[in-house]
């Protein structure tokens, strides 16, 4: 039945003794790419290195990297490095790399917005066999010092304008830090600094200068599939960051199942392709993405830093591919709405026809492209104009698109609006949905090529992997893309690698065609709109400790970029501050007070500072409750543990209009 779809193993039933495993579905591959379990060979490619040498060999004179020209502080067209102008400077920084003593198997840091410069870092550490290990900051404060500390980096390359963040760890990072290169200039006062604490650093132009001529002397050395390309660092739930260890043989069988579906969707990459660099180079997602546009000799064009100009840069470069996360299409979907609702009555009715004429053909299967071709030149013609007007698939990840943003942008845009999923441990990509196929509408699609998936049951949660009807379980992944490991955490790695099956912490539900919609969260902890994870139950742990707090749940979803709270609030505490600001009337309607409301708002405001909490992790709205969650309501287990599943039903209302109020 699951047309897309090859099944390669029987599922199998629980475990008998207490405590064994729990049964699993059967064992599918996707029917393309001929349902194989990994890539045929390509003579010479068994690192992420040979994916950009073989380009330089096969089109050197391509434009690869270009970034907009300032001239009087005004932004002027893209100017272009070609893929060898790129490779003769990636020689030069790998030979200035080795020349800091900095040798195979070493470990590089990467901290800025993404860069031409970025990249040559990247590739320089590829061509010598140096782990690459991405830093940025929206880990947390603390995380760029752990970091540079847990992967024991010893050289780091920098935005200029990051550097001040750099110098905040030292003399702490300074056990292996003994190198920065800026990606810009260094001041007089940074250079001091860092000579203070024993480093050396050096300007983008010097740093290349170092290497000039001692090519020769540094031979790259030989590279291997097995051999670890990255450390990518992650969020974790609770503690540290994870750095995930991931290899060259990763990297090249999610480039070519990339490469594969695309090809099965008549849909490849060419060498006149152009991708916008802005989603950030130290998330796999964009890595991938970049890599891909790298291994055929395509183009990649740099915004400007800035999310507000990001639309013009778009406008200025006219990329053919366009990857974004939620939260900018929701940006889009916003933006379109607003100028069909402003556009009067005739250009509105025009719109609202041409929409439901052409989604009506789509549903019935017609292509993007002969649903409405002629609506296609009357109206939508517009919005693909605000993409540059050459976008042809737009590819959405790190978090779930809700429906309407998604079937929308089907109709309007002019070109593929695919949805992936995957995971830093899964190298990205290990679902992405198919074009011109509306049934796949909300869900991830089938599984790329090369990768094996099983949903394995969760009978405390009533997930049955083995149902006939509609199998839904926990996730879980096995094949070459997946990470080598958490970097010195064998302890986590054991707990979320079985076996060989990687497992996601997501729960799936196989639909009839074979595509998978992601429906829960095993573990209490899912993201934001923005892509950020959150974990609630450390932060409700730390709210709890908010002078006149006695219970709270916090809750918050992938479609939403904030936390709200249900809060049962300390009654003596809330009858004395009502007392003493006026308010009146018993404790029910004390806490229907707005001005009680934004108390208690302000009182969990101080404690998430106290605690250095993220702003996303900040709570903003509360509903105080004064009826103690209950077994009576199932709102509790017998231990007090939340059942958030009963509290989300018993809430939502509340939930709904909080969020509305935000709005």
């Amino acid at each position: 039945t699951r047309k897309y779809l090859v099944q390669v193993a029987e599922g199998r039933e629980a475990a008998p003794e207490e405590g064994g495993a729990p049964s699993a579905g059967p064992v599918y591959r996707c029917a393309a790419g001929a349902g194989g379990a990994s890539p045929p060979a390509v003579p010479g490619l068994e690192s992420c290195w040979d994916i950009f040498r073989l380009s330089v060999e096969k089109y050197p004179g391509n434009p690869m990297m270009g970034r907009r020209e300032i001239m009087d502080g005004k932004a002027g067209k893209y100017t272009w490095v070609t893929y060898k102008e790129v490779y003769d400077t990636v020689i030069k920084v790998g030979a200035s790399i080795r020349s800091c003593g900095i040798n195979k198997g070493g470990r590089c840091g990467i901290y800025g917005g993404n860069s031409p410069e970025w990249v040559v870092s990247m590739q320089a550490c590829n061509a010598h066999g140096i782990y690459c290990v991405p830093l940025y900051d929206t880990l947390g404060a603390g995380a760029i010092e752990f970091i540079l500390c847990h992967a024991e980096v010893e050289i780091a390359f920098v935005e200029e304008k990051k550097i001040g963040e750099v110098l905040k760890t030292l003399p702490n990072a300074t056990k292996f830090l003994k190198t920065i290169v800026s990606f810009g200039k260094v001041s007089p006062d940074q250079k001091e600094k860092v000579e203070q604490n024993g480093l050396s650093i050096y300007s983008w132009s010097e740093f290349v200068l170092k290497g000039d001529g001692a090519e020769e002397k540094y031979e790259l050395p030989p590279k291997e599939k097995a051999d670890i390309c990255t450390i990518m660092y992650t969020s974790g739930t609770t503690g540290d960051p994870k750095g995930v260890l991931i290899s060259n043989k990763s990297i090249i069988t999610i480039v070519s199942a990339v490469d594969e579906f695309l090809r099965n969707s008549n849909e490849q990459i060419r060498e006149d392709d152009v991708y916008i660099s802005y989603l950030p180079l130290a998330h796999i997602f964009d890595r991938v993405i970049e890599e891909v546009f790298i291994h055929h000799g395509a183009s990649i064009g740099f915004w400007r830093g800035d999310v507000k100009l990001l639309v013009e840069d778009i406008g200025e470069l006219k990329p053919t591919i366009f990857c974004a996360v939620p939260r900018v299409l929701d940006r889009i979907y916003g933006g379109l709405q607003d100028k069909v609702s402003t556009g009067g009555f005739l250009k509105k009715t025009l719109f609202n026809v041409a929409y439901k004429y052409k989604q009506g053909n789509m549903i019935k299967g017609s292509k993007h492209e002969d649903a409405a071709s002629i609506f296609d030149k009357l109206v939508f013609t517009k919005v693909k104009r605000g993409l540059g007007g050459r976008v042809r698939v737009i590819l959405s990840g790190a978090a779930p698109l809700s429906n309407h943003v998604e079937e929308f942008l089907r109709v309007v845009t002019c070109s593929h609006v695919l949805q992936g999923y995957g995971l830093t441990e899964t190298c990205a990509g290990s679902f992405v949905s198919l074009p011109n196929n509306m049934s796949m509408l909300g869900t991830v699609g089938p599984p790329v090529p090369y990768v094996e998936v099983h949903l394995e049951s969760v009978p405390e949660m009533g997930y049955d992997a083995l149902s006939k009807e509609s199998p839904r379980g926990e996730i879980c992944i096995r094949g070459d893309t997946l990470f080598s490991g958490y970097y010195k955490r064998e302890d986590l790695t054991k707990e979320v690698l079985v076996d060989g099956w990687f497992h996601t912490g997501d729960i799936g539900e196989w639909q009839h065609d074979g595509s998978m919609k992601i429906i829960d969260r095993k573990k209490n902890i899912f993201k934001l709109s923005q892509g950020e994870y959150v974990a609630v139950e450390n932060l409700e742990n730390i709210f709890g400790q908010a002078p006149n707090v006695d219970s709270i749940w916090v809750y918050g979803n992938s479609f939403e970029s904030c936390l709200v709270a249900v809060i049962n609030p300390n009654k003596q505490g809330l009858e004395r501050w009502a007392e003493s600001n006026g308010v009146s009337g018993d404790f029910a309607s004390i806490c229907g007070d707005a001005k009680a409301k934004e108390f208690i708002l302000e009182e969990l405001s101080k404690t998430g500072k106290d605690k250095k909490l993220k702003g996303f992790e900040m709570i903003r709205a509360v509903h105080l409750e004064p009826v103690l969650f209950d077994m009576e309501r199932d709102l509790i287990t017998p231990t007090y543990k939340k059942k958030r599943p009963q509290l989300l039903k018993y809430y939502q209302g509340i939930i709904d209009e909080m969020y509305k109020s935000m709005k």
